[in-house]
């Protein structure tokens, strides 16, 4: 079973999540044994950004880490897991609300596909870049 990161790879959807990953000097976390859930947001929710905003955070790899941090959970939790709860701990820090209905929603973003099952964890996709705060 692959990784998180072959796993986003291959999917061919997540070139900016990848190149943001590097940047900010967390592929060697991703790629290790985990376990971790990973809310990813596909290429199309990075260009839905302000113009400009991902030049300025590769240019700042410690706000970028920061933020990318915010899309990760320590531990493998599915769906059903995660709608046991109301908020999750990011590695980040702060708290990721989780809204319990359909359509399953992490904080403002849609979930895509979940239970996206890897050797290190799970990756659920999102349609937004989600923030701390």
């Amino acid at each position: 079973m692959p990784t998180i990161l072959e796993t986003a790879e291959a999917a061919g959807a997540f070139t900016t999540l990848l190149a943001a990953v590097d940047a900010a000097g967390l592929k060697d976390a991703l790629a290790g044994p985990g376990p971790f859930t990973v809310f990813a947001p596909v290429d199309d929710a990075f260009a839905a950004l302000p113009a400009g905003t991902v030049q300025t955070l590769v240019a700042n790899p410690p706000q970028l880490a920061r933020i990318l941090k915010y899309h990760v959970l320590a531990g493998a939790y599915d769906k059903a897991q995660l709608l046991a709860r109301d908020e999750w701990p990011s590695l980040e820090g702060a708290p990721i609300p989780v809204r319990c209905h359909d359509p399953f929603e992490i904080k403002n973003a849609t979930v895509l596909t979940a239970d996206v099952l890897c050797s290190n964890g799970v990756v659920h996709v999102i349609n937004r870049v989600i923030l701390p705060g």
